[in-house]
């Protein structure tokens, strides 16, 4: 009773909600309708866009609510009506605005003074195009056996939907672009070409699931070969390995499904050969013997298992741990010499497995042959991550909580051993580049090269927990980046390397460069912002302004000031001296009824304009204090020394028909104010024309981010553009290209001379 009746309180709970909303949306349109008229008789012209309800996009790292979505835009004479809808103004001759409705919020825009005809104004595809220039960035942290070395010299990894092809000694990138979700796992042939590598399923805009598949593709030439498994795979692809014993005619696919389903493909014609349900536990990892194609193991949580495929039907065996304890995970498995099977677990143990004779005394008539534990060898403190065999039946092992690389010898005699930096993470998964020298992927998102002599040094890093803050310094060609990790990392997108990184005692969020070019303010979690030397990286200052997150830091253009905008609505103004060095606190706009999220300053440095969570524009004046101005329609022709705010009337074309007022996170204008790059909610990355305030404006789109895109910022000298994802904790630096106006929609582009993408891009 208690149960049905806490369902039905709650249905009456949404039943006051869905009327509370339409008894709104009446309301709102109650008001609109007088307005709508009056506006039809005095002018005679209107321009209205509306869309149904849908839902934002749900998928993998590509996060949101499902709300309720409207823009609407009416064309109507300035100050006919005040900002809030409700009260007749004296019209200004010649003046227009614009209203733009988003989730029933009147946002009035002005038209500014040197658009005669709003009506006439054309919306174009920009001549500019973007190319992907570079990946910053790793995903270790929660992937295994997820780098390999290429005969061409590369290293082959993954992150966010793009997989990198990277030669470490002339450190360039070439780029595979042809997954549409988050990559997940890769393997490589036995003819060192050939690369397998699976998604996630993930989810549409619409709240639609997208289909999983594997793509067997050419490392050479970047040709897709073979797309393998449409639809079949639930949820994603979560491991794979090629057969050997016959040159890698088959591939073996474990699904994300709770059945974790294991499957085996031909590579050739890309049909399915044999399928069946693995187990309702996790599954790690996946192989095939290297003498038998019909044998398979499989391994993960509290299991390893045996199988074998006969006329396309598989039988399988458990491993049966008899005396030993049975460890929590069975992390990985490599095949001996001898036939047979090496497995780590979380126990820190490397097992050897093998077949023992059917036990017909204990198990009875009939009893068949089973897989037992015929040694265990004490390897590691901790898990022992990934093992890695070598030339001659040697064996390197990588622990999880000591941080060691073991070499052991073939009889699993231990013979020498290495440690990682702690900083850099702990061990996931080991190439092997010659005899003597490895590569090694580590859970803190990095790639260190190296050997037991010599130690090792990382050759890829990134962060590690999601992104927003992000700032291109005034001058040079280097960006800043903060995250959830409480790292500050300050990259150099020429050598594209991390030059320096610290971590702070809260996360960042946002941050930005003083114009003098030698400090950068760091925004935190907690309401306190920090600035940094460049070169020394010495806290200069330490503040707090409030007790709720930063989400915006913007010197303006001479650095005379600094606007902090916070999430208690105020945004607070510095004074600041000294090339960025010494800070005072000047005062602090009041006006805002939510949270700040944008902001930029004028040309001039005396007023700024700022966007708030309810999507609220507003104007202030910055002198002896904070004056919040009260008549918008005044600022409609200042020119505004950099463009960030998402809602102006400048950019009101990059909103799409029914978003929802958070589908876009971020915008930049370029500094030569001819484009508009914009940050959405679904992975993708917009370029547009600018100015851009016709709905329905034409975009170039950009795929390549697993995530929303958090953030965008144009170098200083606009050769390129830098997006950050929000959960993939990935960094793509974009070159910026002058070209005729092409497709509208496409997969990410070739590239450069240091970084060649997938030829044959295809449409979204």
């Amino acid at each position: 009773m208690e149960v049905r009746l806490q369902a039905q309180e709650d249905e009456i709970t949404l039943l006051k909600s869905s009327l509370a909303d339409a008894l709104r949306r009446i309301h709102v349109h109650d008001q609109l309708l007088p307005l709508l008229k009056q506006q039809l008789i005095a002018v005679g012209l209107m321009v209205t866009l509306s869309s149904s309800s849908s839902s934002a996009y749900p998928g993998p790292g590509c996060g949101g609510s499902i709300p309720t979505r409207e823009l609407q835009t009416v064309l109507s004479p300035a100050n006919s009506t005040s900002s809030s809808g409700r009260t007749p103004r004296r019209r200004r001759p010649g003046g227009q605005s614009i209203k733009m409705f988003i989730r029933g919020r009147p946002i009035t825009m002005y038209v500014p003074s040197n658009i005669h005809n709003y009506e006439d104004l054309k919306m174009e595809l920009p001549s500019e195009r973007l190319v992907l220039d570079w990946v910053y960035g790793y995903r270790g942290r929660d992937c295994r056996d997820n780098l390999f070395f290429l005969p061409t010299g590369e290293a082959v990894y993954f992150i966010a939907c793009v997989i990198v092809l990277y030669h470490i000694n002339k450190r360039t990138q070439r780029h595979y672009l042809k997954h549409t979700d988050c990559v997940r796992c890769l393997t490589l042939h036995p003819d060192k070409v050939r690369v397998a590598s699976g998604q996630t399923a993930g989810m549409d805009k619409d709240g639609k699931p997208l289909q999983s598949c594997v793509h067997i593709w050419d490392s050479n030439t970047l040709v897709t070969l073979q797309q393998i498994g449409l639809g079949t795979f639930q949820r994603g692809v979560g491991s794979l390995a090629f057969s050997f014993a016959d040159s890698g005619a088959f591939l073996s696919v474990i699904d994300d499904s709770n059945e974790h389903m294991l499957s085996v493909w031909d590579c050739t014609k890309g049909t399915k050969q044999a399928e069946i349900k693995s187990t309702n536990e996790a599954v790690f990892a996946v192989g095939f013997s290297p003498t038998d194609s019909n044998i398979i193991v499989t391994c993960g949580k509290s299991h390893v298992y045996f199988w074998t495929l006969s006329a396309g039907q598989f039988t399988k065996k458990q491993g049966i741990f008899g005396k030993y304890k049975k460890p929590k995970f069975i992390q990985c498995f490599v095949f001996g010499l001898t036939g047979d099977v090496l497995t780590g677990d979380s126990e820190g143990n490397i097992l050897t497995w093998g077949k023992s004779a059917a036990d017909v005394k204990t198990l009875g008539k009939g009893a068949k042959e089973t897989f037992q534990i015929m040694r265990q060898t004490r390897a590691h403190e901790g898990s022992v991550f990934t093992l890695c065999s070598l030339q001659g039946g040697a064996l390197l092992s990588g622990g999880g909580k000591d941080r060691k690389i073991i070499r052991w010898s073939a009889d699993l005699a231990p013979e020498t051993e290495c440690e990682i930096p702690e900083r850099l993470g702990t061990v996931r998964t080991i190439a092997v580049v010659d005899e003597g020298e490895f590569l090694v992927g580590t859970t803190r998102n990095a790639i260190l090269r190296g050997t037991f002599s010599d130690g090792f040094v990382a050759i890829v890093q990134g962060h590690v927990d999601e992104m927003w803050g992000l700032a291109t310094h005034p001058s040079q060609n280097i960006f800043l980046t903060c995250g959830h990790d409480r790292q500050v990392c300050l990259w150099n997108t020429e050598d594209h390397s991390m030059d320096w990184c610290i971590t702070l005692e809260e996360y960042g969020l946002c941050a930005d460069f003083c114009p003098s070019g030698s400090v950068v303010s760091v925004g935190l979690s907690t309401g306190r912002w920090v600035v940094l030397d460049l070169l020394t990286k010495e806290v200069l200052s330490d503040s707090t302004d409030g007790n709720e997150q930063l989400s915006v830091m913007r010197y303006s253009p001479d650095g005379s000031f600094l606007a902090v905008g916070s999430h208690d609505n105020f945004i607070y103004i510095y004074s600041v001296t000294e090339s960025g060095r010494c800070y005072s606190r000047l005062g602090k706009c009041n006006g805002h009824s939510s949270f700040i999220t944008h902001l930029d300053w004028s040309k001039d440095g005396k007023y700024i304009m700022s966007n708030s969570g309810d999507y609220e524009i507003l104007y202030w004046e910055i002198g002896d204090g904070c004056k919040l101005l009260r008549n918008r329609f005044e600022s409609k022709d200042r020119e505004w020394a950099s463009y960030t705010c998402v809602l102006g009337f400048h950019v009101m074309g990059v909103w799409l028909e029914g978003s929802d007022g958070t589908d876009i996170n971020a915008l930049c204008r370029s500094h030569s104010e001819r484009v508009v790059a914009v940050a959405d909610d679904f992975c993708k990355v917009h370029l547009f024309q600018y100015p851009c305030p016709k709905l329905k404006a034409p975009s170039h789109k950009y795929e390549g981010h697993g995530s929303h895109v958090t953030n965008v910022r144009f170098t200083h000298n606009d050769s390129h553009l830098l997006s950050m994802g929000g959960k993939d904790t990935c960094i793509l630096q974009w070159r910026v290209v002058r070209g005729g106006a092409g497709s509208s929609r496409e997969r990410l582009p070739s590239a450069s001379s240091t970084s060649t993408s997938s030829p044959e891009p295809a449409a979204s």
